[in-house]
């Protein structure tokens, strides 16, 4: 059976690949470093001693207004009983994170927060009658504020 033939092909017919020289990769990089220079704002310091500092367009994700973060309070006698050690329970939208609650209690409040503790709830399934159906879950938010200082949930 003699229907395809089988010779090799010459070197010189096939196109030849071209290998990319390490001095371009460098100059990339280079040239990416002199864009970050360029980005670089001067800050107060006066002429002899500039100040520069990186701009952050883009990259640092914009803190949120307090009623989009914080939904509620949480009352309930173990929140009561982390007060005394001044710990808040709060609940807050499934989006919120650690930063943001920080930024949305110190707004609200008025007070230090030293730490911030998140919990997941998960939702539960619900059934009434032959219906079933599931309750929302949430965010959890364990805020530690500074000694000394204290937040009045309820009002007198």
């Amino acid at each position: 059976m003699a229907l395809f033939k089988k010779t090799k092909k010459d070197d010189s017919t096939l196109p030849k690949k071209t290998v990319k020289k390490k001095d371009s990769k460098n100059k990339d990089q280079k040239a990416i470093k002199k864009e970050q220079k360029e980005k670089l704002v001067k800050k107060k310091g006066g002429d002899k001693n500039p100040v520069f500092e990186k701009s952050l367009e883009g990259k640092k994700r914009e803190a949120k207004v307090a009623s989009t973060v914080l939904l509620k309070p949480q009352i309930t006698e173990k929140a009561s009983f982390l007060q005394e050690k001044n710990q808040y329970i709060f609940q807050a939208f499934k989006t919120a994170t650690k930063p943001e609650v920080k930024k949305a209690v110190e707004e609200v409040y008025g007070v230090n927060v030293e730490k911030v503790r998140i919990i997941n709830v998960d939702r539960k399934r619900k059934r009434l009658g032959r219906t079933i159906g599931w309750k929302k879950g949430y965010k959890k938010a364990v805020v530690t504020i500074k000694k000394g200082q204290e937040i009045e949930i309820i009002p007198r």
